[in-house]
């Protein structure tokens, strides 16, 4: 297994060193890890902590790879996020370097960012939502240059909602329309697990949303811990492989230069 979705310190909201990721990696028998660190540009309140050196970027992570290459594969990624005054920044970069692997996941709608609650003012659990969902869809079609949609629910994590989960049943339509714009793109989605060490109590997206994406010929999806912290790396991999096989699912997948390697699923 690769645990996909990793933040070190390049990414203002860790502190995990990259060293100490690998260690804990070995320790818990990853076969890889991607560090996918954050770029937001225009985040509101701007004051550039959330961009990357990406010459330093590659740089460390190139000799990381190579320190670690008999025990674990160290592969380089990057969550981009998307708003669409942003897109000739984000394919500027995502054309300048050789990045394995590229996460699209939508942390600010409306120039509002869910985690500081201000997204959430002045609507409805509902409204949020599907706001959110609906600014989802318009960056599957956007661009091209992405490998994998991040986190279909983050807004979830955030609500001070008494019911939090962002269900498929209750917002159908929307995740229908997403689901089938990333399978006719040819791309995928991940698992992402940080949802289970939360109060949503399951991964984000939900496995209804997954029943759906196999229902509908979805074949991509990587798994990823979100960790900021090295103690989460694969935190509850063994779970989520397990509800993907009950759904149907034969295999996950990580990206090595931009192309997906499928690794059945064991438990």
């Amino acid at each position: 297994m690769f645990d996909n979705h990793i933040h070190s310190k390049f990414s203002t909201d860790s502190k995990m060193d990259a060293e100490e990721a690998c260690k804990r990696a070995v320790e818990i028998g990853l076969t890889g890890v991607v560090f996918t660190d954050h770029v937001d540009y225009d985040y509101p309140d701007f004051d550039e902590s959330f961009l990357i050196n990406f010459d330093k970027y590659f740089e460390v992570f190139s000799a990381l790879k190579a320190s670690w290459k008999e025990k674990l594969v160290v592969l380089t990624g990057v969550e981009m996020g998307f708003q669409p005054q942003v897109l000739e920044h984000i394919n500027r970069v995502l054309l300048k370097y050789p990045f394995d692997f590229v996460i699209n996941s939508v942390h600010i709608i409306d120039h509002m960012d869910p985690y500081t609650g201000a997204f959430f003012r002045g609507r409805t659990q509902q409204q949020s939502y599907e706001r959110y969902l609906e600014e989802i869809l318009v960056s599957v079609g956007a661009y091209d240059n992405y490998d994998v949609i991040g986190h279909i629910g983050y807004a979830a994590r955030y609500g001070n909602f008494e019911d939090k989960p962002l269900r498929y049943a209750d917002y159908s339509d929307l995740l229908d329309q997403i689901l089938k714009a990333v399978i006719a793109r040819g791309k995928g989605i991940e698992i992402n697990t940080s949802g289970l060490r939360s109060d949503l109590k399951q991964p984000i997206p939900g496995y209804d949303v997954f029943k759906r994406y196999f229902e509908l010929g979805g074949e991509i999806i990587t798994v990823g811990s979100d960790a900021h912290f090295a103690e989460h790396l694969g935190h509850s991999f063994k779970e989520a492989v397990a509800h993907l096989k009950d759904i149907g699912f034969k295999y996950v997948a990580h990206f090595e230069k931009r192309k997906p390697v499928f690794e059945k699923l064991v438990i």
